[in-house]
């Protein structure tokens, strides 16, 4: 890191490891339904509030990571978190100036097209795709956004 480096790269990868941490904290069955992976929650917003502080890497490293905890086949949580993160890097400029209720509408496609890599890598790979629990998280990880925003906000100073 430069001394005129003002992004928070540690930052960054801390709470990235905090939210993989209350991502594997086990709830009942009904709660885990609606309860959004907040590791993602947690990438998307430092993709786009500070691109240049984790960038791709830190998609990538948080896709592994929820493959091996997961379980699931290697790569699939990676590639699919890892072009979440490319979007939002590539649209940063677009998405951190709109208000929080489309930045939420934003989240909420993200989602969606994290949601839909993961079940189109299940449905060709011949695993179960799942049922509508699968895409249920979608709405309420949009709602807590501003949320989200406002506690990592409150850890760093944006440009």
């Amino acid at each position: 890191m430069f001394a005129g480096n003002r992004e928070p790269t540690l930052l960054v990868y801390v709470t990235a490891l905090l939210a993989l941490t209350v991502s594997l904290v086990p709830l009942p069955r009904a709660l885990s339904i609606f309860w959004p992976n907040m590791l993602v929650l947690v990438v998307l917003y430092w993709s786009t509030m500070t691109p240049r502080a984790g960038g791709m890497l830190i998609g990538f490293l948080a896709g592994l990571t929820l493959d091996l905890v997961d379980g699931s086949q290697l790569g699939q949580h990676a590639f699919a978190v890892s072009l979440v993160t490319y979007l939002a890097i590539r649209l940063h400029l677009l998405t951190r100036a709109k208000p929080i209720f489309e930045q939420a509408l934003f989240v909420a496609i993200a989602l969606f097209v994290y949601e839909a890599t993961l079940w189109a890598i299940d449905g060709f790979s011949g695993h179960h795709t799942g049922s509508w629990p699968r895409w249920a998280y979608i709405i309420p990880g949009a709602a807590i956004w501003p949320l989200v925003t406002g506690l990592l906000g409150r850890l760093h100073s944006p440009r």
